[in-house]
């Protein structure tokens, strides 16, 4: 077998007006579906103080944790399921199918009934509904993450980690300050006397967003990329796992389990917090201060948009520095929220102005050192995170009841300082990285390794061979 090298064939990366057009769209439809999702994560948040209030015998702290984490343990199995049918069976067929999951949970989630009115069997369902909602939301990451990095990567290279950072990170990120002003129109319009209505309604909305972008997406085609790189048979887990290991691990340590694990707990009691803060739990005024916490939390998202590129390009500790600074937010803010609790607290604007700040710190890490054209390791990547989140989630209570309140903003703080470490010494840069260059260096090393197999949607390649049609997937030379 003679010595080859797998390189793009830069003659036919010209990409047609239809594929620009539908890359855009690709893009857009990424940003949409994710705002979606970023609704589904905060939805419980006021949720969780209607339901306390409706039924203040029965929903108690472990039903709340447990319908709250059903969607994060839905999502860690959507991940992992859609992860690997991005790669098997494309994009397009994994954001259809996590579109129509997520409609499908939202609609159980909205019809949700105990048998005989009973108010444990509305839990139980709206845990269950959840859960499938989660498979959906859960999928979404890797699908729409991957197709996004993938049409941006194709379409505006040097712009990728700001353009992939504001179509993930920011419409997620957006979905708290979406769900707190649907539920402030609801409300006001319903009035506090019909609350199952309100809560009922809200979930309803959650319907109606994923559908608004699923004529797009049976309309969208495969990205280039993925056509000339996808492996559907005898797929390369182990040496996949093998060449990106040091840019799969170092990201699952640092942005995905402990930004989830501070992050998904204090959004999703977030709304039980400050409504316990108020003196009168007022509902209107608790979402009113909920809308404000959540809306702090955006500015994070465009600082590390706007640096990201810049800080990478010049050096790669810059890069890290960034990273740092956002955990440094969680060590700052939430020592100064935990160890003044008390005090902190009878100044309502004064809390709600430092919560919204350690929120707004951790997005400011620019995760653009995440993507990755593997739907499989993505997905594996950010089921590790949600773990976290679920992990955050279930022992949030439980701190709170055991050790008190504060104690959750002081542990974030400690998550900021293991951040930190984390960051400085594991997270590799990943600027200006062209995906369809690390596709054919992957392509290589799979060659030098002795793997045998197809590549490319288009038309079948022999890798180890050399043989093939007239294929636009991998040239040899």
């Amino acid at each position: 077998m003679t010595s080859a090298e797998v390189v793009p064939d830069r003659g036919k990366q010209v990409s047609t007006t239809k594929e620009k057009i539908s890359a855009y769209f690709t893009i857009a439809a990424a940003a949409f579906g994710l705002i979606s999702d970023g609704y589904q994560n905060n939805l419980m948040t006021m949720t969780n103080v209607v339901l306390k209030r409706l039924y203040p015998k029965d929903y108690t702290s472990s039903v709340s944790t447990r319908v709250s984490n059903s969607l994060l343990v839905g999502a860690i199995i959507g991940q992992l399921l859609v992860g690997v049918v991005c790669d098997r069976l494309g994009r397009k067929v994994a954001l259809v199918f996590t579109t129509l999951v997520i409609v499908l949970g939202a609609t159980l989630g909205t019809a949700a009934h105990g048998a005989h009115g009973s108010a444990k069997g509305l839990f139980w369902f709206l845990t269950f509904a959840r859960g499938i909602t989660g498979i959906g939301v859960g999928g979404e990451y890797p699908a729409s993450s991957t197709s996004a990095s993938e049409a941006a990567n194709e379409q505006m290279l040097s712009k990728r980690g700001p353009v992939f950072i504001m179509v993930t990170n920011f419409v997620l990120s957006f979905g708290g300050p979406l769900a707190s002003s649907v539920f402030l129109i609801v409300l006001s319009i319903a009035g506090e006397n019909h609350l199952p209505t309100v809560w009922r309604v809200c979930f309803g909305v959650g319907i109606v967003l994923p559908l608004t972008v699923l004529i797009f997406r049976l309309r969208m085609l495969s990205s280039k990329l993925y056509r000339k790189g996808a492996i559907k048979k005898r797929v390369p887990y182990r040496w996949s796992l093998s060449i990106i290991g040091d840019r799969l691990l170092a990201p699952v340590a640092h942005g995905r389990f402990l930004y989830d694990f501070v992050t998904f707990p204090n959004g999703v009691f977030s709304g039980t917090i400050i409504s316990n803060v108020i003196h009168n739990s007022d509902i209107k005024r608790t979402a009113e201060w909920q809308l404000l916490l959540s809306s702090i939390a955006l500015p994070g998202v465009f600082i590390g948009a706007l640096l990201c590129n810049p800080l990478g390009r010049r050096n790669t500790f810059n890069r890290r520095y960034l990273d740092d600074l956002g955990f440094s937010g969680y060590l700052v803010f939430g020592l100064i929220i935990g160890l003044a609790y008390d005090r902190i607290t009878k100044i309502i604007p004064l809390f709600v102005v430092f919560y919204g700040l350690m929120q707004s710190s951790g997005n400011l890490n620019p995760w653009e050192s995440l993507i990755v054209s593997s739907g499989t390791c993505y997905g594996l990547s950010a089921a590790v995170g949600k773990a976290g989140a679920a992990i955050g989630t279930q022992a949030f209570i439980p701190i709170q009841n055991n050790l008190g309140k504060k104690w959750t903003f002081i542990i974030a703080a400690i998550c900021g300082v293991t951040g930190i470490l984390v960051t400085y010494f594991f997270v590799p840069d990943m600027t200006g990285v062209d995906l369809a260059e690390e596709d054919a260096r992957f392509m290589e090393y799979l060659r030098e390794n002795g793997w045998e197999g197809s590549i490319g949607e288009d038309e079948d390649i022999d890798l180890i061979e050399g043989r093939g049609g007239d294929s636009d997937s991998i040239s040899l030379k």
